[in-house]
């Protein structure tokens, strides 16, 4: 994270360390669902198991570290309605699934901004799969920036909190990478970073396989002339049709 100025995060909104007293708030958008056609009697007990049943590999250390981030999460949310994804069958196979993917396209040591983290996927598990990655999040609604602070204490991980939008934040800072899942449409997207391209290596978007609909929607808005799409990976969601993607978005002439 590069600061441009002097400027500090923003504080987040007050809001209890204990989750029991937590106001509500609207949740985030799921993504992809890789469970999709498909009935799991038997839920995956540990996280472990639930590895093994998705063929997904973790490197050893952060076992600990992801089972630690899940039980906070599953926690806080029993008030403030941070995820649908509270076993670690729906974590593995949907949200970790899009950070593995996503960490095997970052160059060692970059900056990444998470857009828009919610509860803190993915820029919390990509911390914690891959520490030699710089990770801040971004969250605008202030009682899930106080909340993401918590966690990365409770955690005892390096990742700033910024509260609020990430476009703001880009006027005073600089990454290497944007993440962003499940934070809105590609034109929407590429409106928010307008003018923005300067402080921004690359935006990294994970999309469903409606991708192209938002990519001709965003040419339609006139909003890809200024900007080279390429789609660095693509990976099959288990019982769905369709896969999902991350696209790389770049300023042209960069």
């Amino acid at each position: 994270m590069t600061n441009d100025s002097s400027a500090t995060p923003p504080p987040g909104d007050d809001l209890p360390v204990d989750p029991a007293s937590a106001a509500d708030c609207k949740g985030d958008a799921e993504l992809s669902n890789p469970l999709a056609g498909e009935n799991v009697e038997d839920p995956s007990p540990t996280l472990e198991a639930a590895l093994e049943r998705y063929q997904l590999e973790t490197p050893p250390e952060a076992i600990e570290p992801l089972k630690a981030y899940c039980a906070l999460l599953w926690e806080w949310n029993l008030k403030l309605n941070l995820t649908r994804h509270t076993d670690y069958d729906k974590f593995v196979s949907r949200d970790l699934l899009d950070v593995l993917q996503l960490a095997s396209v970052l160059n060692e040591g970059e900056e990444v901004l998470d857009v828009g983290s919610g509860g803190g996927v993915p820029g919390i598990p990509l911390a914690i799969v891959r520490p030699d990655l710089r990770v801040s999040l971004c969250e605008s609604i202030g009682k899930k920036a106080k909340v993401l602070g918590e966690m990365t204490n409770a955690l005892e991980i390096q990742v700033p909190v910024f509260h609020g939008r990430a476009e703001v934040v880009l006027d005073d800072f600089s990454f290497d990478s944007l993440a962003a899942r499940a934070v809105g449409p590609l034109w929407k997207m590429l409106h928010w970073f307008q003018g923005r391209w300067h402080t921004i290596g690359r935006l990294l978007a994970i999309k469903g396989p409606s991708w192209p609909e938002e990519r001709g929607e965003a040419r339609h808005r006139g909003y890809m002339h200024e900007v080279d799409l390429r789609k660095l990976v693509e990976y099959p969601r288990p019982g769905a049709d369709g896969q999902s993607v991350i696209l790389q978005l770049t300023q042209k002439g960069r």
